[in-house]
């Protein structure tokens, strides 16, 4: 592991242990009840001064209706609120419209249903096995993890010697292009300083989005091509580790033929790291700079060339590579 990301990760967890330190009131009305579980760059263990604190709260329920009921909601949402400001965070998204509390059953119900996306669950979903890290409520964060993945491998039981996580395998597959299409969508003619903006965004998108969840892909991938299946308790230890820290582990257990390749995948996203490290005025400036907007989104495409040379060496062709594949 880099300096870098070493000190980003130790950062990152002593600001953590700090924010739950002084979210008393939250801790308390989320007991045995919810959990507030963070995304992004915190939940990825690598935030900057820089850094949003983007959080889901996920809840318990009692014959389908939620234990954390909605006063003690706005309780908890008021506490966040006062605490993040107390350490000068920037202010939630939307005025805070996207800290929304969803029932685990809610969760795990709307699981490959229509409603799933309108409901944002699927988002809220993945992202709590892909890039999170529990704030408050971390009896509960486990609790719900376990749920959540028991449902993706439903079928286990009677596939135990073979079993391939294709529910989720797909899940990750279509939240990575949905990010795409998300960006596609949104890029259209402009002034030159929002294309800045939409460039710098493409180059988010295709290292901390592309590597939160093609990590967990390769991740599920190595644990296939050495046991022949994949179980609950693989996908568990999966979700205690960062993106980077999978690929941390991925050099202990994948062939020796693809170690130079993760490592070449961990020391450029360190220096994505070191190249965002700093307000988004100041990286706008540097998109707007032709030759260095050129740099950094080239490579961004050998960041995605890393990747895919990784799935291959790892999947060597075998049955579950084919289905991420093709």
């Amino acid at each position: 592991m880099g300096e870098l990301l070493e000190r980003r990760r130790k950062e990152n967890e002593e600001r953590i242990e700090r924010l739950r330190a002084e979210l008393t009131e939250g801790e308390v009305r989320c007991t045995e009840k919810a959990c507030v579980y963070a995304i992004g760059s915190f939940g990825r263990k690598e935030a900057s001064p820089h850094s949003d604190l983007d959080l889901f709260i996920a809840g318990l329920t009692k014959d389908k209706r939620p234990l954390l009921r909605p006063l003690d909601e706005i309780l908890v949402k008021a506490d966040l609120i006062e605490v993040t400001r107390r350490h000068k965070i920037p202010e939630f998204s939307g005025d805070g419209r996207y800290l929304v509390h969803y029932t685990v059953d809610e969760l795990v119900d709307t699981l490959g249903t229509r409603e799933d996306d309108a409901k944002n669950t699927f988002t809220a979903r993945l992202l709590l096995l892909l890039e999170s890290q529990p704030l408050l409520g971390r009896t509960v964060y486990a609790k719900i993890t376990e749920d959540v993945i028991t449902a993706y491998w439903r079928d286990f039981e009677d596939h135990k010697s073979d079993f391939i996580p294709a529910f989720l395998a797909n899940d990750i597959l279509r939240m990575w292009r949905t990010f795409c299409v998300n960006y596609e969508a949104a890029t259209q003619s402009a002034p030159a300083e929002e294309k800045a903006k939409r460039k710098l965004k493409n180059y988010k998108l295709k290292h901390s989005r592309l590597l939160t969840c093609y990590s967990a892909l390769l991740y599920l991938l190595a644990s296939y091509s050495r046991k022949g299946t994949v179980s609950p308790s693989d996908a568990v230890e999966m979700i205690k580790m960062s993106p980077t820290q999978r690929l941390e582990w991925l050099m202990g257990q994948a062939a020796s033929d693809a170690h130079s390749k993760i490592l070449d995948l961990l020391n450029q996203y360190e220096r994505f790291l070191a190249s965002t490290d700093a307000s988004e005025d100041s990286l706008i400036k540097n998109f707007l700079d032709k030759e260095q907007s050129k740099m950094y989104l080239d490579s961004a495409y050998r960041f995605g060339d890393l990747v895919a040379e990784s799935l291959e060496i790892i999947g060597q062709g075998n049955r579950f590579y084919r289905l991420i594949v093709v």
